[in-house]
């Protein structure tokens, strides 16, 4: 079904990373995360660390540090929140540039400074080097609920059909001189966020009942790959091992 879907994402020049299985890269991800969050907010070095450690992922997967960045801006509205937290934060507090800044509210927007951008940082990577199906396809080989990866892999199919459908109707709207400039004039667009609301959901549906009359139990039958190369697994196990190492250390020497 989805097996041409290829993602913004995704970088079409293939690099090391693109060679690891897809269920090899989802787990690293994970547990990369994991160990990113549960470092402590103080142990700055450890946040260098894990930035060196994905630089060199991302240099081993050719992929441009600009592609990196301009994919970033998604964290925008987290680094805005963390910006204010400073400005209202209760607590001690600190003079800085002429500023009344609380200490608590610092340590908290560098914390979230710090680790939604290397999360970010590694979700790029994983999505700039695996396809979609690909993506799908690990999540069910590490055991994730079918449901689950159903429901992922119909919306992403299906998400192109309905961003084309509301561009479609956002034409003929523009056809027709509907130009809004005030929220009273807005109800012949909000009849067609409602049009297009009831014609995706009878779609689906018959995008399913078409499904059921052709054998489908709930799952998308699956193809028997080749396990991952042991040396993949290794790989992946030093990575996460040595990011677990980095946090256990932080809250050794913080």
């Amino acid at each position: 079904m989805a097996g041409g879907h290829v993602h913004a994402l995704y970088r079409h020049h293939p690099g090391g990373l693109h060679r690891v299985e897809p269920q090899v890269k989802v787990a690293t991800t994970l547990l990369f995360v994991l160990a990113v969050v549960a470092a402590p907010r103080e142990a700055f070095w450890a946040f260098g660390v894990f930035g060196m450690l994905l630089a060199a992922l991302t240099a081993w997967g050719r992929i441009p540090p600009g592609f990196v960045l301009r994919r970033m801006l998604i964290e925008i509205p987290f680094l805005l929140f963390a910006v204010f937290l400073p400005f209202i934060g209760s607590g001690d507090r600190v003079d800085v540039a002429g500023l009344s800044l609380s200490v608590g509210g610092l340590w908290a927007a560098w914390n979230i400074l710090a680790k939604a951008t290397l999360g970010a940082w590694a979700s790029i990577l994983l999505a700039a080097t695996t396809q979609v199906p690909g993506l799908l396809e690990g999540l069910s080989r590490l055991r994730a609920p079918k449901v689950i990866t159903a429901i992922m892999g119909f919306m992403v199919r299906y998400l192109d059909v309905i961003v084309g459908e509301w561009n479609r109707m956002r034409v003929a709207l523009r056809s027709r001189a509907y130009r809004p400039r005030t929220l009273r004039q807005i109800g012949p667009l909000a009849a067609a966020s409602g049009s297009l609301f009831i014609r995706s959901y009878e779609r689906g549906e018959r995008v399913y009942l078409a499904m059921l009359s052709r054998g489908y139990t709930g799952a998308m039958p699956e193809t028997a790959p080749a396990a991952p190369a042991l040396r993949q697994w290794l790989a992946a196990a030093v990575v996460v091992t040595g990011a677990a190492a980095v946090t256990a250390m932080g809250w050794v020497t913080r």
